[in-house]
């Protein structure tokens, strides 16, 4: 009997790792492209300023929509530079 106990117990623990795999494997590979898209989108939207200083919130925004927009045009010449 004291087999069969330890079986059950067994199969019980095995279960429950298995539960707890595939729920953190679905949340780890479903969701992280989402995670990492609104952890830009807040990034560039500014909103890690102080939400009662709109100056702050938009000198963010304007700063940070500058720092693609010169990263693109520094690319495209340097690629027309050497590549062209």
């Amino acid at each position: 009997m004291s087999k069969n106990k330890s079986h059950d117990e067994d199969a019980r623990e095995a279960r429950r790792i298995l539960s707890n795999v595939d729920r953190d494997s679905e949340t780890i590979g479903s969701s992280s492209f989402a995670r990492s898209a609104e952890k830009t989108r807040s990034h560039f939207l500014g909103k890690d300023s102080d939400p009662n200083d709109p100056i702050e919130i938009w000198g963010k925004r304007i700063g940070r929509a500058l720092s693609v927009v010169i990263t693109a045009a520094l690319l495209l010449y340097l690629y027309n530079t050497f590549f062209v």
